[in-house]
């Protein structure tokens, strides 16, 4: 099926343009014109046009780090069906990509998780599964959040391998303290397989950032959440992260895990490609009712964030994508900038070249929401997944 969207701002990812038309042919972006040009142009029979009302034309969402959706999520026995329920789900929330995060897990789990989730990929009704993010399980057990002790390890290249081969090479991005022994192996390792490694859950001093940035460390977790914290002797990890200027980082803004004000800051020093929104959401994200679970343990919600019953600590968020954009625009962003970070700068940063924009030749992975942050309409390589109009 072919489709127009006209009568919109098309947010191509990086910039805005008012009053245009995008073009779907056989699940690509074909063209991208003004209302002008769409008022003169003649489309086929089998052309579905869409008016979007003056609503905003956006690249779909990726989200590259979230555990799950709906009372759906990675650490289920039957991992593929949840993903699978997680992808029908996170469409009508306007995320057209996502990257399945798995907890760090005893390691028959682990290995039986990642080679669910792999079988998943393919069979996919909503958002695509574009390979998984493991979050350890080589993390700090000084800064573990709500992870469970017994999970976390020292490097492990043996445990590596079997991971990346239960992946059939699907591991996009890993989650890894850079002050482990054996890092360094690890990480060029991981880098010639193309595995974006990530520094998070780190307690690593700033010459171990130094040290994990030389390996190719180069995007982090979560800035500010679960690292060293910047002294004025030491600027640790969230200093470095901030002070180079070649390191992406992810942010969840919901306005609870980071202050809003700290977005000021992040806008300052470090430049718009290089902010990532994610939600690091949990699996009873708008889970409609009751109890709440999350990585095995009951938590609750209260202040827009899961607190592990037990404890109160913050165990993630309950944000969504399309929330996230929304609050980002409220600390200051621009929506262009805010768009960039669900989208284009996800795309880049894990390379997925055909996603992330909306240019001709790329995949038709495409949001539709209006001035108020309602979705709208989404559509998938092509394929109409909501529709509002």
């Amino acid at each position: 099926m072919n489709i127009c969207l006209h009568n919109g701002t098309v947010l191509t990812g990086f910039a805005s343009m008012e009053c245009c038309a995008v073009l779907i042919e056989d699940g690509m972006i074909a063209d991208v014109f003004s209302e002008r040009r769409f008022e003169q142009k003649h489309f086929g029979a089998g052309t579905e046009i869409i008016d979007v009302e003056g609503a905003f034309i956006s690249p779909g969402f990726i989200d590259t780090h979230i555990h799950g959706f709906g009372g759906f999520g990675t650490e289920d026995s039957d991992s593929a069906e949840s993903v699978l329920d997680m992808s029908k789900l996170l469409t009508q929330y306007g995320v057209t990509s996502f990257n399945p995060t798995l907890y760090p897990m005893e390691k028959e789990k682990m290995l039986r998780a990642v080679k669910s989730i792999t079988a998943s990929m393919g069979r996919e009704e909503g958002a695509r599964i574009m390979g998984l993010h493991l979050e350890g399980p080589f993390l700090s057990p000084e800064r573990l959040g709500v992870q469970i002790a017994s999970t976390i390890r020292p490097v492990d290249m043996a445990f590596m391998e079997e991971l990346w081969q239960a992946s059939r090479g699907r591991i996009v991005n890993m989650t890894v303290a850079p002050e482990l022994k054996g890092m360094r192996e690890l990480a060029l390792s991981c880098i010639r397989r193309g595995i974006v490694l990530q520094a998070g859950h780190t307690d690593a001093k700033y010459e171990n950032m130094v040290e994990g940035i030389q390996a190719g460390i180069l995007h982090a977790t979560h800035l500010f959440n679960a690292m060293s914290k910047m002294e004025h002797r030491n600027p640790n990890a969230v200093g470095a992260i901030l002070i180079h200027p070649e390191m992406s980082c992810e942010i969840i803004a919901d306005g609870f895990h980071v202050h809003p004000d700290l977005f000021k800051l992040l806008m300052r020093d470090k430049s718009n490609d290089k902010i990532v929104l994610v939600t690091d959401g949990l699996k009873p994200t708008e889970q409609q009712e009751g109890p709440f679970f999350a990585n095995g343990e009951e938590v609750v919600l209260h202040d827009g964030t899961f607190h592990r019953k037990i404890d109160d600590v913050i165990a993630g968020s309950s944000l969504t994508m399309i929330r996230g954009i929304k609050n980002l625009c409220g600390f200051g962003f621009s929506l262009e900038d805010a768009v960039k970070a669900a989208a284009f700068n996800p795309a880049q940063v894990m390379r997925y070249t055909r996603k992330g924009v909306i240019a001709p030749g790329r995949d038709a992975d495409i949001t539709v929401f209006d001035r108020n942050f309602h979705v709208l309409a989404v559509i998938v390589e092509g394929i109409i997944k909501k529709n509002l109009f």
